[in-house]
């Protein structure tokens, strides 16, 4: 039998466990996935906004191989930092490790003013909104969403995300599965204005046309653009490119065509107006605001908190670029959050290239000083960075686990321990089990009834802890 370890059960662990489970070159093989959360899927569960629920639908899809015979899920086990296993030891357990933790770090701004109170990652409001037990069910209820205005910075989809979370009413979140105190929160909160700032233009967006079409369809919101910055892209305008340039891809023509139709029904104020009669609770209407060519240069400081951010406008610089054009402008903001990428972060007792935020690899396989580790793996984002949809993961998945099971007879010679579970208990650490997983969603569905809802999630570790040590609920 070949034991293997896959450490991360989001959709890139989850399909690593899947290819393995498809080969047929390894008959007899166990798979152990494991997690520091006591719950699985990832970013599925902790990262996919709550009104996307077509997207966090895929945990049936991942549910399915964690429910195979052949997979163990192993939650509440964290490896490597001071609390976890380190590899080695892990090591000791299992013939083969596949290392799937992703890319946990936000991106910085690296502008004066970045650590201000109320200025976040726009990763830090996802995981609130989400219920992820490291964030704390309070961390934005006390003061950030009292702002009136809000600036999100970066134009991809997590920023799309967020705007559209605090531009949403907290009435259309309450069938979703938001935690009771968030959702509290954003019943209260005060934001009235979401800017989305990049600093290209349109055609740079990296938000998929669906999400964009979103904003124009929130209920008791008007979203505008300025005419003036989206001609300002050469792209959008239909003026010719750099020479050689390749086409745009369909993506952006798509974009370009939804910005374009909102442009055309643009009033005296400038900025496309949708469903102006739509209003919010008490008849107030959330205004979002997409702005292009600004580059964020510091945030503005007022009575020790956030209170704006100064950006450098920009333009083309002719060659794909663009240059700052020496002009500045300052928008009012008691929140900011950034969306501006994903690092990987170094896992003690494990290579990592800093520059790129991966773990050095060939196909798959570990490098340690060069050369291939045996026994060790990566896949997803801490093997290839953070790019790609979730179905990347797929490929991604498939081209590590034909690097394992190349290397399968060898690593079948290796020791490996007969019950690693019992093994993990006898070091002091409490796994959580599929049963355990399987109490804590009928907690939560308990949770949801009581409150008149749907399944709510638990916020807290002690919550998803007891609630998992209750399996014969």
């Amino acid at each position: 039998m070949l034991s293997v370890a896959v450490v991360g059960s989001g959709p890139s662990g989850v399909y690593t466990a899947q290819a393995l489970l498809r080969q047929s070159s390894v008959p007899d093989v166990r798979v152990h996935v494991l997690d520091r959360l006591p719950a699985p899927y990832g970013l599925v569960r902790y990262g996919v906004a709550p009104d996307h629920e077509k997207i966090k639908s895929l945990q049936n899809s991942l549910r399915t191989v964690l429910e195979d015979e052949r997979v163990t899920f192993v939650g509440n086990v964290g490896v490597g930092g001071p609390d976890g296993l380190s590899p080695a030891r892990l090591a000791e357990l299992y013939h083969a490790v596949v290392y799937c933790v992703g890319a946990s770090a936000d991106r910085a701004l690296e502008v004066p003013g970045e650590g201000l109170p109320g200025s976040y990652s726009a990763t830090r409001f996802v995981s609130w909104y989400s219920a992820h037990p490291d964030v704390g069910a309070d961390s934005f209820a006390r003061d950030a969403l009292k702002a009136r205005s809000a600036v999100v910075i970066g134009v991809g989809n997590v920023a799309v995300d967020v705007a559209r979370v605090l531009a949403r009413g907290a009435d259309e979140l309450r069938r979703t599965d938001v935690p009771r105190a968030a959702l509290g929160a954003l019943e209260r909160s005060r934001v009235r204005e979401v800017h989305i700032v990049g600093r290209r233009g349109p055609s740079g967006a990296r938000f998929t046309t669906k999400e964009l079409r979103e904003l124009g369809a929130l209920p008791g919101a008007r979203v505008s653009v300025d005419p003036a910055e989206l001609a300002l892209d050469p792209a959008y305008s239909g003026a010719a490119g750099p020479v050689g340039a390749p086409a745009l891809p369909a993506v952006v023509r798509r974009n370009l065509e939804v910005l374009r139709g909102w442009a055309a029904g643009a009033g005296a104020s400038g900025g496309a107006v949708v469903d102006p009669s739509h209003k919010a609770p008490g008849g107030a209407v959330r205004r979002v605001r997409l702005r292009f060519f600004l580059r964020p240069v510091e945030l503005l400081e007022r009575d020790g908190r956030v209170a704006g951010v100064r950006f450098a406008r920009t333009a083309p610089d002719g060659t794909g670029g663009i240059r700052d054009t020496g002009a500045y402008e300052d928008i009012p903001a008691g929140l900011v959050l950034r969306a501006v990428g994903y690092r990987g972060v170094e896992l003690p007792g494990l290579p990592f290239d800093p520059a790129r935020g991966v773990v050095p690899h060939t196909a798959g396989r570990v490098l340690r000083n060069g050369v291939p580790s045996p026994g060790e793996y990566v896949a997803g984002w801490i093997k290839r960075g953070p790019t790609g949809v979730i179905g990347s993961n797929l490929s991604c998945a498939k081209e590590t686990v034909a690097s394992l099971l190349a290397d399968a007879p060898a690593l079948a010679l290796r020791p490996a321990a007969d019950d690693p579970l019992a093994v993990l208990r006898s070091w002091g650490l409490r796994p959580v089990e599929w049963g355990g997983w399987l109490a804590i969603e009928r907690a939560e569905a308990e949770l949801g009834r009581s409150l008149g809802r749907g399944p709510v999630k638990i916020p807290d570790w002690p919550g998803l802890l007891a609630a998992a040590r209750d399996e014969n609920r």
